[in-house]
Parts: C-alpha cells; structure tokens; sequence
C-alpha cells in the first residue's frame, strides 16, 4: 500500500476527525480543515507529520483556495478529496426556520462544496487520477419532517455528484456517500438519546477507513452507503 493525500474537510470533530485519525496512523498524508482554531491545533498535534490542518470555512472561496495551494505544493494532487463538511438546521417545520439557519445550510453544504471541488480537483484531472467522495445521508435519498433545510442541501450533492461522475475522465470517480447513522453531535441534534444507538465516530472510522481507499472508478456516480 502506497501513501496517499488524502484531503477532509470538517475534520476537526465527529467523522471527519476520526477517518484523518485513522489514515495519518496508517501513513498516509492527510490535509485537513475546521473552524476552530483551538480544534485544528489540536488534531494538527494528534496528526504530526502525517497531517497539515488549516483554520477554513468552506464558504469562503479565497480562503479554500489559498489552504488547497498550500496543500497541493506540500502533497501534490489528492489521491483522495473527500467533502464533509456540513451543519444542519434545529428541528423545526420548514416554515419556522430562519432564513439565516437557511441559508447557512445551503452554503455550506452545497456552495462549500463546490468551493472545494474548484480550488483540488483541477490538479487531480490533470493527473487523471483520484476518487471524490462527496458525504451524502439518508436525508439525501429520503426525507423526514423538521429537517427540510439538510434534505434539501443531501438531495443537491446526490444530483452535483452524479452530475461531476459524468464529466471526469475514465480514471477518476465522484461518488455520493452517506455514512449512514453514526452518533455524532450532528445525530444528537436530531434524535437526543437515541443517537447513542448508533456506533461512535471512532468505531465507524476503524471499519470505515480501509473500506473507503477500496473505492475506485468501477463506483463512479454510484449512490453508496459506507458497510457500518
């Protein structure tokens, strides 16, 4: 096994920090983004070398941009690039929420991504080479009342995706993802307790992790689902 760049976003809690965890352990090169200061220099610490963890928002596309031109002159194009950064509203019926919970819905899940797909994946086509995995949900193939705003931004990365499988060379691959339910603050937000029915983000990441770097053409535009 070869080491590979593997670009997250959202990788300062939940499943993006457990699966950059995990593959920084295993060797390979890990370029990372969060919010959070504090957060990033924490798993820039827990990555070491292995790891290069900048303070971004996806929604800023300047900042996106400069974070992927460190990150391509440090490891080059990535072998893979996986979007998972995302927020969801509080439940509520559609009507009652803020146009401002909307909107930020909208823009980090479906305009961050595209932010972050325009600043890495014209390095990995030229090199016709590389696997996206945009995180998809169930909420991106069915719906439940009181998340409207999340449905609807799951819904668009289904059809962005399978749009982008479309358009890249044979040797690459776009593929939406849903991870099914892991108990993450994410799930606690919409179920409570019964998030905990659900494996942790460091018991999903551990079957999780090696299953994902199997992923290759033969998937390309296939709605998938992790095995846990």
């Amino acid at each position: 096994m070869y080491n590979r760049h593997i670009v997250i976003t959202g990788a300062t809690k939940g499943i993006g920090r457990a699966l950059a965890l995990e593959w920084a352990q295993a060797g390979h090169h890990v370029s990372c983004c969060g919010r959070s200061a504090t957060q990033v220099a924490e798993l820039q610490d827990a990555l070491g070398d292995n790891g290069f963890v900048k303070v971004v928002d996806v929604t800023d596309a300047d900042c996106v941009t400069e974070w992927a031109s460190e990150s391509l002159v440090k490891w080059g194009a990535p072998d893979l690039l996986i979007n998972n950064a995302a927020v969801i509203n509080e439940n509520a019926p559609l009507v009652d929420v803020p146009k401002a919970e909307f909107d930020l819905v909208i823009d980090v899940n479906i305009k961050g991504v595209a932010n972050v797909l325009r600043a890495f994946l014209p390095s990995m086509i030229e090199q016709n080479k590389g696997v996206v995995i945009n995180l998809s949900s169930g909420w991106g193939r069915s719906t439940s009342p009181e998340v409207a705003p999340y449905c609807a931004s799951k819904f668009a990365i289904e059809g962005l995706t399978k749009a982008l499988a479309q358009e890249l060379p044979s040797g690459m691959a776009a593929i939406p993802l849903s991870p099914n339910t892991v108990n993450t603050s994410m799930l606690q937000s919409c179920f409570g307790e019964g998030a905990s029915y659900s494996p942790g983000p460091e018991a999903w990441a551990k079957s999780v992790a090696p299953w994902i770097l199997k992923l290759g053409p033969s998937q390309n535009g296939q709605s998938m689902s992790t095995p846990v």
